[in-house]
């Protein structure tokens, strides 16, 4: 099963809300609005400023904001800058340490699988992930509730 972390998911709800609210939100404000350790968006909002997906201003006005327009930036964009690179298997990411990897007749297979896991987040933008409204309003969600993951 493929599954997104959690500092993932939690950078994708960031960025569908700076998409959404189309100016700044402090990491305080973000965290607040959908029940998320704000230790923790801070660490995934400077992480994404570090990629050069987000920006940061500071002063009254300040706070993160898409650093380009929410079109451009894809799904695979944003995990991969959380995350690193996207994996299937442990032999993808480290092939040294797989006492298989010699003899393995699915490394191949799993790659291509992996290529086209990557090639279909690509082709979801952070603007269709903005498009997709939730039937209720964002305040105040569960942790881990399903309303909040992505649509595409």
């Amino acid at each position: 099963m493929l599954r997104l972390s959690k500092k993932a998911d939690y950078a994708l709800i960031a960025m569908k809300h700076l998409a959404l609210r189309g100016g700044s939100s402090s990491a305080r404000e973000i965290a607040e609005q959908y029940a998320i350790p704000s230790g923790l968006m801070a660490k995934v909002l400077q992480r994404l400023v570090n990629r050069g997906l987000l920006a940061s201003q500071q002063g009254t006005r300040g706070g993160y904001f898409l650093a380009r327009p929410p079109e451009t930036i894809s799904v695979a964009d944003v995990i991969q800058a959380v995350d690193g690179p996207l994996t299937v298997t442990a032999c993808s990411a480290r092939p040294a340490r797989c006492g298989q990897f010699a003899t393995c007749n699915v490394r191949d297979p799993l790659r291509k699988i992996r290529e086209r896991i990557v090639s279909a987040l690509a082709t979801c933008s952070v603007s269709e992930m903005a498009a997709e409204r939730t039937a209720e309003a964002p305040a105040r969600r569960r942790q881990g509730d399903a309303q909040t993951r992505p649509a595409c």
